[in-house]
């Protein structure tokens, strides 16, 4: 318990559970408005979730204000966003306009976000089990800070996440688990509302008595919170041990459905099936049906002492999960019933439960109605006196200089072996940006050549870790040794663990005040297996830099499995996300320097850089400004001087210069254009568009500078490794004929002129199509 509130201990469940009708009151108000009050042009239903805010009304009240403290994180289940708005707006921080607009344009979101909510949002949420998942990479993230000297060890808060038990569902969750597990991960807390409802049905009894079994096996102190205060008072009395026996052993759809039927039904059940047990029925006779009810559904959730008494036994570092017993719907007319997880009370519901608060009609919106002067004053200033209502957004790091980044010289190299070597030259340089970078990757760290970076940096392990075969003299190239001063975070085999990892360490800056780099490698054709939890860290605006390798075709031998040819399409159509394809050394080296420098830009984002292993031939001087134009999205290697010509991305690029030779003679004007990111070239492209439509005088876009020379009449080869729709699209910007090449099915296994050869991609197959073409 916080010290803060250790002078009205007496009074403190009363003010929470005073808390506790209020946020279930706005919320369930707010949910009615959108839905019945306000103004509905297209006849859609707006949706919320009252009953589940409902069960988690009691927790979120006992733990904002009588646990949380200013430098604790929390991730707020998606279905109880409108609890944590009304949380804000007892607190001053959320405005009726905001609760009014409730998924509306403008208005409060749907699910917590950091990006769209104006109250304070520490983890975005709505795709469920994310939101949970993150909050212990966060944690390891924070630990990393602390080894680093980047916050001080009192500093540290609990990384906490609210979700509901169907949450318990998802396996993110387990991988998280198993990978925090061997980090050892410490300061957080799950808390599960155990409703026993998911969407379609109650949930499986047999199933949840093994989350406990997971937990403790790996290293979580498990606090099962069953029954409140008044039923432990209960079991006490003669009899008491029979009724405790019956609820422990009821099955969840039973005590579903009694607990919608009510006092009468619970009566009748009990009777018929504590026959014989006089103490026991004795017990129940004292209770008439209303008190009865009240008690049967007086679970540890909904109880203010029981929470309160977990959350101060859970006070030292080990991560904690509380499993909380709740009713679904609990205070609403539709508690318990099995369809009421997208209910909505009616406007005669509605009523009713206003009135049994007190609330006078007009009164509806004011946080505190119902209650009397001076306990709503007290409570007021209870409230505002919540130690976690004095947080504060942590000072912010100064942005970190990004130093010039040259290509590494060689005749001949990949655009993986330049990543590699590009870390290798900033962990040797001793420049501060590379205190900055950390780095992170499932499990195939060597084979996208982060080996260099972590020989130089080191594994990040809170304890000491020896690099066993080095000691014993066994030879090889890399050293896998840790400690706390490592700046490579190891990882198993699990994309959705990478992108949590850099959705948490992307969010450094925001939620801990510290400045960090991440870079995360993986094999791209994986990226779509972890692609919920990219699109997660995207949208909370997390600063990141994912490089993928290999890519395309280009590990022939393991064929379709460890093919990409999506992932182009996944970089165009991805927010916050800006996906780079490069085919040479200098390009990569320019785009890694613009990266470090966007990833902390105030309007920045993430980074995406589509990689080969293919080793070719470097381009040789480049023109004037050539690098600007790269970095914008394309450039001129050959400079059209009629209407032709043909168009590449990436390591395809010797394909497409040597068909550009072999039909330069026919058409001598022909161009060769080399496509760095058709992302920014469309994204621009497309805000012209719009601007235009809107009566702007936009300037050409690049792409429309880059093909203006073809004219209307041009005629363009695309040629990707990877969906040709990736570059496809460019006829669109003149109204131009296109022949687009590429891979739209999977892969073969063989070597790369076989599969060049085999999908159309060798120099004669462009050539071909280009004639074919321009005829």
């Amino acid at each position: 318990m916080n010290t803060a509130l250790r002078t009205t201990a007496a009074a403190l469940p009363q003010l929470i559970e005073q808390i506790d009708d209020r946020l279930r009151w706005l919320s369930a108000w707010t949910i009615h408005n959108a839905n019945h009050l306000r103004d509905s042009r297209d006849g859609l239903k707006v949706g919320g979730h009252q009953a589940s805010c409902a069960s988690i009304s009691t927790i979120m009240a006992a733990l904002y204000f009588g646990a949380l403290r200013p430098q604790d994180r929390v991730a707020v289940k998606p279905h109880a966003g409108p609890v944590l708005h009304a949380i804000h707006y007892l607190l001053g921080n959320q405005s009726r306009g905001q609760l009014e607009r409730f998924r509306g344009l403008g208005g409060a979101q749907s699910y917590p976000s950091r990006t769209k909510d104006r109250i304070p949002v520490d983890f975005s949420t709505g795709s469920v089990g994310l939101g949970v998942a993150v909050t212990a990479f966060a944690s390891l993230i924070q630990d990393y800070l602390i080894a680093h000297g980047g916050m001080a060890a009192q500093d540290a808060g609990r990384m906490i996440a609210l979700m509901g038990d169907a949450e318990l569902d998802e396996g993110n969750i387990y991988e998280c688990l198993i990978e925090g597990y061997k980090h050892g991960i410490r300061n957080c807390w799950w808390i599960v509302d155990y409703n026993r409802q998911s969407l379609d049905a109650t949930t499986a009894d047999r199933m949840f008595r093994r989350f406990d079994d997971m937990f403790e096996t790996c290293g979580w102190r498990v606090l099962t919170l069953k029954h409140g205060k008044r039923q432990r008072e209960a079991f006490a009395r003669p009899g008491g041990a029979a009724l405790a026996a019956w609820i422990d052993n009821c099955p969840n759809a039973d005590f579903a459905a009694l607990t919608y039927q009510g006092g009468a039904a619970w009566r009748d059940r009990l009777a018929a099936d504590l026959a014989g047990d006089a103490a026991a029925l004795a017990l129940v006779a004292s209770f008439d049906d209303t008190a009865l009810a009240a008690l049967m559904t007086n679970l540890g959730g909904h109880c203010p002492e029981t929470l309160l008494e977990a959350f101060a036994a859970a006070q030292d570092e080990r991560p904690t999960l509380f499993i909380a017993y709740t009713v679904k719907g609990y205070g609403l007319p539709f508690a318990g019933h099995k369809d009421n997880h997208a209910g909505l009370m009616t406007e005669a519901q509605v009523h009713t439960l206003r009135a049994s608060m007190g609330i006078a009609e007009g009164e509806e919106w004011e946080p505190f109605a119902g209650l009397g002067g001076n306990s709503a004053q007290a409570l007021r200033d209870f409230v505002a006196a919540a130690p976690f209502a004095a947080r504060h957004q942590p000072p912010r790091s100064a942005a970190v200089p990004v130093p010039a980044i040259p290509a590494p010289a060689a005749a001949e190299q990949s655009t993986q072996v330049a990543f590699g070597k590009i870390l290798l030259e900033l962990a040797k340089s001793g420049d501060p940006i590379a205190d900055r970078i950390v780095t992170t990757s499932p499990d195939v760290t060597v084979s996208t050549n982060l080996g260099p970076w972590v020989n130089q940096r080191g594994l990040f392990r809170r304890q000491d870790m020896a690099d066993v075969f080095r000691l014993a003299r066994i030879a090889s190239p890399q050293k896998w040794q840790g400690g706390a001063t490592g700046q490579h975070i190891e990882l198993g085999i699990a994309e959705n663990n990478l992108f949590l990892m850099l959705a948490a360490a992307g969010l450094s800056m925001p939620l801990f005040g510290e400045r960090l780099l991440p870079v995360g490698t993986v094999y791209d054709p994986f990226i779509a297996r972890g692609l919920d939890a990219l699109n997660y860290a995207c949208y909370q605006d997390a600063r990141f830099l994912l490089v993928a390798t290999p890519s395309g075709l280009t590990l022939g031998p393991e064929g379709g499995a460890h093919q990409s040819i999506n992932t182009p399409l996944i970089g165009m159509g991805q927010p916050g996300l800006t996906s780079f394809e490069p085919a040479y050394a200098d390009e990569l080296a320019a785009m890694m320097q613009w990266a470090f420098g966007h990833m902390q830009a105030d309007e920045g984002g993430s980074v995406y850089l589509r990689l080969s292993t293919r080793s070719i031939k470097q381009a040789g001087p480049r023109p004037a400004g050539w690098e600007t134009d790269m970095l914008r999205g394309g450039y001129w290697l050959r400079e059209p001087r009629g209407t032709q010509a043909i168009a590449y991305m990436g390591a395809i690029a010797p394909e497409a210069a040597d068909a550009w030779t072999r039909i330069a003679e026919d058409y001598p004007g022909i161009g060769l254009l080399a496509v760095t990111s058709p992302d920014l070239l469309h994204r621009e492209w497309s805000a012209a568009q719009r601007a235009r439509a809107e009566g702007e005088r936009a300037p050409d876009s690049h792409v429309e500078a880059l093909l203006a020379p073809l004219g209307r009449d041009g005629r363009l080869v695309t040629v990707v490794d990877g969906s040709p729709a990736a570059l496809s699209w460019l006829g669109g910007v003149h109204g131009q004929r296109v022949q687009a090449l590429g891979v739209d099915r999977f892969g073969q296994t063989g070597d790369l002129p076989d599969l060049y050869r085999a999908y159309a991609l060798d120099a004669r197959a462009i050539a071909a199509a280009a004639r074919a073409l321009f005829r």
